[in-house]
């Protein structure tokens, strides 16, 4: 290895190792920034709640409008 795949590959560990210190999750915001920013989390919550809502009315619209492509093909073919 010379050149840029050696740049390419100390650049890349360090970037790696340096990372992984900075890898916290939602439970940090309290002790981040104190408990005023409860609200954060419930807005994490409402936004989960909200895609997770959109994600099943979706599939169910997708299975509505399979259903009624197929009921077409059905019309035709008789």
């Amino acid at each position: 290895m010379k050149g840029a795949a050696m740049t390419r590959l100390i650049f890349t560990s360090i970037l790696m190792l340096s990372g992984s210190a900075a890898s916290a999750h939602v439970g940090h915001v309290g002790e981040f920034a104190g408990h005023d920013h409860w609200v954060a989390g419930a807005a994490l919550g409402a936004a989960l709640a909200v895609s997770i809502w959109g994600a099943l009315k979706g599939k169910k619209d997708a299975d509505e409008a399979e259903a009624d492509t197929s009921d077409d093909a059905e019309e035709e073919a008789a």
